[in-house]
């Protein structure tokens, strides 16, 4: 569980079609944040597709992807995964995250990420996790900081978010000093 009627559970394919309804239901409120995306993303193959793909990097080593659902009625709120995971002497990987917007300003995003910097640390081992936010997604920006993450940089047209390269500023949790483990 990470807070009250929400639980973080691993991506299965079971959840397409929940999420196709989840990401419609939510596409005018994370328009501002999000890729323009196709039709097809909205729909039950669309997410059945994505979801095979990020299994498939599951397995690889390469990311992390879980979904919150509410425990009363297993309907997904959101999901965060920890991606672009590299071992060696980086030992690192970048967190994503997004909340359904009934469920914004009530701890979820801020339960997770440190959940899953937890994990980061204990399960896999990293050194660090990095993420990025909108220059003016101060919201974020505050879940970030609330679990420890510190600003580091600016990544100008980092990524195209809304039909246009967008800046973004980049943050870094740091979760250990310890050496490498091989």
């Amino acid at each position: 569980m990470i807070i009250d009627g929400v639980e973080m559970r691993g991506l299965a394919l079971g959840d397409a079609a929940a999420l196709a309804e989840t990401f419609t239901r939510n596409r005018a409120a994370m328009a501002h944040v999000e890729p323009v995306r196709p039709a097809a993303f909205y729909t039950e193959q669309g997410q059945r597709q994505r979801i095979e793909g990020a299994l498939a990097d599951r397995d690889a080593g390469r990311l992390l992807p879980y979904v919150f659902v509410e425990t009363a009625t297993g309907a997904p709120v959101g999901a965060i995964n920890l991606g672009s995971i590299v071992l060696g002497p980086l030992r690192s990987g970048g967190l994503g995250y997004w909340v359904d917007e009934a469920w914004h300003g009530k701890g979820l995003a801020t339960a997770a990420v440190e959940e899953v910097c937890r994990i980061a640390r204990d399960e896999v081992g990293l050194h660090r996790v990095e993420a990025g936010t909108l220059v003016d997604n101060l919201a974020s920006q505050r879940v970030l900081a609330k679990a420890g993450f510190e600003p580091y940089g600016l990544a100008p047209r980092y990524l195209h978010i809304n039909g246009a390269w967008r800046d973004h500023r980049l943050f870094q949790r740091l979760l250990h000093d310890r050496p490498p483990v091989a």
